[in-house]
């Protein structure tokens, strides 16, 4: 956010201006971000001085729009006497007069896991690898380095990505396709080194040897305290750690045939994930279920797979690949004015949102899941703000203002970082409007668990027509809108009529996860 938008949030507040959309996002920056609060705490004063200047100052009447114009600019210059000079106050930046809130989003690692199967280790498909060495128990992973260096691991297996152009080995099966602008890709291993010529080659890393086979082009292998030895297309060795070579038989698979293994295997979890759906279809807590799946591509149409059929419409949004890598399943909610629109006449005790979603960014304050259009009493909102929080409320009250809310807000703590954009995830809130218990969940595990006070509770839960993916008010005149469409991919989403167990958050998560 520049100084400009801060500046007038912080003003409206002040001022008694400020709407509930604009008090929420403002209240969700001054609690996560301190250099935020810094530039509040610095209006804060600025205002404090300025009303006391003002009231020391001789105001002249005018019309009220010229007259605030002209208020402010009396104002503004009595701070300026009255503190020194703007720059003094420190929320400028200096050289652009912005706002600097926070650091330039950064991550930390040289490679991406791009697929897996029956992979035992603690990390998913589109993780970055950590820095250190990193152990996978069993499986298959496939990385790909930022070099553009394919590299698929097998088995038990330890290894650190020291670069985007270097790994170390100390155990497993590895393989790699170097492309050639990654000509000179090195792995390291106990007893020497492989140094890339632009080919496609296997080293299986034991203790007491490493053996070599080499699909496609050259690699140099450099032992410890030898010389080096030149090994090409179709050539097998084994180093021993004493220092011995001997020739093997060939005998390795390619990069290509393992990623068709993963694809398969993929396909498989695939059909026991849509063979499992099959009962979800049915349970009667259901109110809506998108697999997201278009009958065509002209096709604007979307089918609700749940009993009461509330099927939606689709605008804009544009088919993608989905969690699975088949393609045309998802939905692609970020060009501007994408949404599925649909009406739920159910009237709901209680609920629970889930689906599955893959973040590209948080470049807006409020990012939308399900949103009803406007925002009367008893509908929810269900959103993720630019700070990597889920928001869910329900509108309690007919009134508006900081001093009376018309609602409960129930943030998560923050789960999405830059580091995980372009990645699958779980996402549900359930909520339970008896006892007012509202749950957040990511990839099926619990993160946060909040009651809504009673004065904030509603005994019933109403959201006619609504948009996932965006928020719409059909009704307005005006063109102009904030921009709020998700900025990002839905794979399947579900709406039901209970507040699911946080055991069947997880066995939808367990049964879905590619």
């Amino acid at each position: 956010m520049n100084s400009t938008n801060l500046a007038q949030l912080i003003d409206d507040l002040l001022d008694g201006s400020s709407s509930n959309d604009d008090f929420s996002h403002l209240e969700a920056l001054l609690e996560s971000n301190a250099t935020a609060r810094a530039v509040y705490y610095d209006r804060l004063h600025l205002h404090s001085a300025l009303e006391i200047s003002a009231e020391e100052a001789h105001i002249v009447t005018f019309p009220s729009r010229e007259r605030s114009k002209w208020v402010w600019a009396t104002r503004m210059a009595a701070a300026i006497a009255v503190l020194g000079s703007v720059a003094s106050i420190g929320w400028f930046s200096g050289r652009t007069n912005e706002v600097v809130l926070a650091e330039e989003p950064a991550a930390s690692g040289f490679a991406v896991i791009a697929d897996q199967s029956n992979a035992t280790w603690h990390l998913s498909r589109g993780d970055l690898i950590p820095d250190g060495p990193v152990t996978l128990e069993a499986g298959t992973v496939q990385l790909e380095l930022f070099s553009g260096v394919t590299v698929m691991i097998e088995g038990q297996a330890t290894f650190e990505v020291l670069s985007a152009m270097e790994m170390r080995v100390d155990r497993g099966q590895v393989r790699a396709l170097v492309p050639p602008l990654a000509e000179g890709f090195r792995i390291s291993t106990a007893t020497g080194k492989v140094v890339d010529l632009g080919t496609e080659f296997a080293i299986d890393v034991h203790d007491t040897h490493a053996d070599l086979h080499i699909i496609d082009g050259e690699i140099e292998w450099h032992p410890l305290n030898r010389a080096m030895h030149s090994i090409k297309e179709g050539e097998s060795m084994r180093w021993n750690a004493d220092g011995h070579m001997e020739s093997l038989p060939f005998a390795a698979q390619s990069v290509a045939d393992i990623k068709a293994s993963l694809a398969q295997q993929r396909n498989e979890r695939r059909s026991s994930w849509q063979h499992h759906m099959e009962s979800w279809k049915q349970d009667p807590r259901g109110v809506i279920y998108f697999p997201m799946v278009r009958p065509s591509t002209d096709e604007r149409y979307l089918m609700d797979m749940s009993s009461p059929s509330h099927h939606g419409t689709i605008v804009r949004a544009a088919q993608v690949t989905d969690r699975w890598g088949h393609s045309h399943a998802a939905l692609d909610f970020s060009p501007m004015g994408s949404r599925v629109r649909v009406d739920i006449p159910e009237e709901l005790q209680a609920l629970t949102f889930y689906c599955w979603v893959k973040i590209d960014s948080l470049d807006r304050w409020y990012n939308s899941l399900f949103l009803t259009d406007g925002h009367e009493l008893n509908e929810p909102h269900w959103q993720i703000m630019n700070d990597g929080r889920l928001f869910f409320s329900v509108k309690a009250h007919d009134r508006k203002g900081p001093n009376s809310p018309d609602k409960q807000i129930c943030y998560s703590p923050s789960f999405w970082d830059p580091s995980l954009s372009g990645k699958w995830l779980q996402i549900a809130t359930t909520f339970d409007s008896t006892s007012g218990q509202v749950a957040h969940y990511v990839n099926g595990k619990a993160i946060s668990h909040e009651t809504v006070r009673d004065a904030m509770r509603v005994d019933k839960i109403h959201i006619g027509a609504a948009s996932i993916g965006n928020w719409s008010e059909p009704e307005r005149n005006d063109p102009h809108f904030a921009v709020r469409n998700l900025n990002g991919a839905i794979d399947e989403f579900m709406l039901f009529n209970a507040a699911l167990s946080a055991e069947e958050i997880d066995q939808l998560h367990q049964a879905g996860k590619p």
